[in-house]
């Protein structure tokens, strides 16, 4: 089913030009909370949307399916929850790796991490709270934008709320951001005002899949960190986590075309709460808690870390 803009579009109105009372602007409540920090790029990305052409009735947000996909879910422990035995497709590109494969001249091939930015946005947190978000009101949900539940934005839809609303595993500690002022929270109550939003960058667009870890600049960030994942939805949500025994790395890669960027890694040390069926363990054939399991972030996933 095509996307119906409508209904977004009048949010959309109302998050930016929302009356005498509305909530005060994301920019404005950045600057409050963090005064001598100016707002990286990759959350100015998050402000500015571009208007919608009359008639374009293209889906607002990616609705492919890819077992692939990292969203923050590492299921549960108890193997009768979630996580189907599945199949996995013969593939040489790399999602998961191990920590000892972060070392010069190590070659990988990125798929994932090379697709650009969507274009979805957030919205104000007045606006934000006043949307229903919860499976039980998911009906509704699909109504506000005119959605059947056969369609495939409504089962991306679906999968976001519900991963939103699963337990935390062990050592996780998590929240879904429905708006800047929300993302910012979370950070904020857990590590102070004296903190850094990193992201993965490329210099500049390329198809070009296919990279070699550079011989200077990886830097471990610390083992303190809050993931944000940005969650397939019609507006910007993020499901931002914090995981026991995880280190941030900032890790620099030169393309087979030349192509330079800066990608995060994550790297799991301790994967024992995880589902025995995650996609991680089928891949490279270790159980849990056995040994760090890594994965790059794409460039629409975002990091906390403090200072």
């Amino acid at each position: 089913m095509e996307f119906n803009f409508f209904h977004f579009l009048v949010l959309l109105n109302l998050a930016l030009f929302g009356g005498s009372h509305a909530a005060l602007p994301a920019e404005v409540y950045w600057n409050s909370v963090f005064p001598h920090t100016p707002m990286p790029k990759a959350l100015k990305h998050l402000l500015l949307p571009p208007p919608p052409l009359p008639g374009n009735n293209n889906p607002l947000f990616d609705t492919s399916k890819d077992e692939s996909d990292n969203d923050g879910d590492y299921g549960n422990a108890d193997p009768s929850r979630g996580f189907g035995l599945g199949n996995i497709s013969p593939t040489n590109k790399t999602i998961y790796f191990f920590e000892n494969d972060l070392h010069p001249g190590k070659k990988m091939k990125l798929e994932d991490f090379i697709k650009p930015r969507t274009g979805t946005k957030f919205l104000s947190r007045r606006v934000a709270e006043s949307v229903p978000f919860s499976t039980d009101m998911f009906p509704a949900i699909l109504k506000l934008f005119s959605l059947k539940p056969e369609s495939k934005e409504a089962k991306a839809m679906k999968r976001t709320i519900e991963n939103c609303e699963r337990p935390s595993i062990k050592g996780e500690d998590k929240c879904c951001a429905t708006s800047l002022e929300s993302f910012v929270d979370f950070s904020v109550s857990k590590f102070g005002r004296n903190v850094q939003v990193l992201s993965s960058e490329v210099e500049k667009e390329t198809e070009n899949q296919e990279f070699t870890i550079g011989n200077k600049g990886m830097k471990m960030m610390g083992e303190k960190e809050i993931v944000c994942h940005k969650m397939k939805y019609p507006y910007a949500v993020f499901l931002c986590h914090s995981l026991d025994k995880t280190a941030v790395y900032k890790v620099p890669l030169v393309g087979k075309d030349g192509t330079k960027a800066m990608a995060l890694a994550v790297c799991h040390k301790d994967t024992s709460a995880w589902n025995p069926r995650h996609m991680a363990f089928r891949l490279l054939k270790v159980k849990p808690g056995t040994v760090p399991i890594c994965h790059f972030l794409m460039r629409e996933n975002l990091v906390w870390i403090p200072n």
